[in-house]
């Protein structure tokens, strides 16, 4: 298992669609591999926040600053390469 291979089953792991062997696996790989914990950790605690459905206020400043960042990143993609 490698992190590529992880990243191909990330799906299948949280919708509890692997084998035992392929768990095991992945359990082996995070257990030596500290980026691929944190994105399993990370996902969770996304899937987490969206069962909750929990709604989560930010300030002015960071909703203006995810803003203009997402704006830009639209106007980026429009502009002809």
């Amino acid at each position: 298992m490698n992190c590529t291979d992880l990243l191909s089953h990330l799906s299948d792991y949280f919708d509890d669609q692997l084998t035992l062997e392929l768990r095991e696996e992945i359990s082996e790989h995070t257990a030596g591999c500290q980026h691929c914990r944190v994105v399993l950790n990370t996902t969770h605690q996304t899937i987490e926040v969206y069962k909750g459905n929990e709604i989560y206020e930010v300030s002015p400043g960071l909703r203006e600053r995810l803003h203009s960042a997402i704006m830009a990143k639209c106007l980026a993609a429009k502009k002809p390469a």
